[in-house]
């Protein structure tokens, strides 16, 4: 009788021990997954998206620093993107023409809905959704200089923003109208350019360029329409002169687990309406 009393309290023990070894691996297991939590991740928890957003374009982007909130279009389908990949929310950072690509590599935002058009160069680096919003790069120009046609812009100084493509995509533009014999470095203009019929300077900032134009330093500027719209005013008049078409897409890393979520969910929006809802609300 005592020793079936000891074995089985021995047996009771080594089922003891296996249960708490077993309990044991499980907690290392989930406790392994949740050190490598990514953004994809956070995405089924419920996690914060971080998206990096234009602050200075009505009606895209823009900053309200009185009350600290963004609001627009960009703005818009940022939020019901992330609802409809499972986030509770979305932190939204400004980003600019020169940083958000530096941003988006460096992980500091998830991905990019900033006035971001889908070019072959930037696919070498990024995946894009589908566009969500079809433009054309345009030239302003102020009234008193009574320039009506691109032809007489001839011997004048063009003005664009550093870090957009609308500089490229311009000269291209003017090479194949006969305008300029062109260069053969496309990609690497720098902040003053000099052709044979024309200069074409890059410039920091949207406001910059805009003061340029009105002080005259520069004849033209050259951006997207989207953001022609926060600097046109009574002065000023957009020739009829499209540089290039332009497709806003949101960006994420090359090949990350957000790509394919991301570009379901913009999809899904197009197919049911919902961007041409929020495009109807903003223009």
């Amino acid at each position: 009788m005592r020793n079936e009393r000891a074995r089985a309290l021995a047996a009771s023990r080594a089922f003891a021990a296996i249960a708490l070894l077993v309990a044991f691996i499980a907690a290392a297991v989930g406790l392994a997954g949740l050190s490598g939590c990514t953004a994809a991740d956070s995405q089924q928890e419920g996690g914060t998206l971080r998206v990096g957003v234009r602050s200075d374009i009505v009606n895209f982007g823009y900053l309200n620093e009185r009350t600290g909130k963004y609001y627009g279009l960009e703005i818009d389908i940022a939020e019901e993107m992330a609802r409809r990949m499972g986030y509770a929310d979305v932190e939204f950072v400004t980003v600019t023409p020169d940083t958000r690509k530096e941003m988006l590599m460096n992980g500091e935002v998830d991905c990019l809905a900033a006035c971001y058009s889908i070019s072959d160069t930037r696919l070498e680096n990024f995946d894009f959704s589908p566009a969500y919003y079809t433009d054309d790069a345009v030239i302003m120009v102020e009234n008193s200089t009574r320039i009506t046609d691109i032809v007489e812009l001839a011997e004048c100084t063009f003005g664009a923003m550093s870090g957009s493509n609308t500089a490229p995509q311009l000269v291209l533009k003017l090479t194949d109208l006969g305008f300029t014999s062109g260069t053969d470095d496309i990609m690497n203009l720098g902040d003053d350019n000099q052709f044979d019929t024309f200069r074409l300077v890059q410039m920091p900032s949207y406001e910059e360029l805009s003061l340029a134009l009105e002080e005259g330093r520069i004849d033209a500027a050259c951006m997207d329409g989207a953001i022609a719209q926060t600097y046109m005013n009574e002065d000023r008049s957009l020739l009829d002169f499209s540089i290039s078409e332009q497709e806003y897409g949101v960006a994420t890393q090359k090949g990350s687990a957000l790509s394919q979520p991301v570009a379901d969910a913009i999809q899904a929006m197009l197919d049911d309406g919902t961007i041409a809802g929020m495009i109807d609300k903003w223009n």
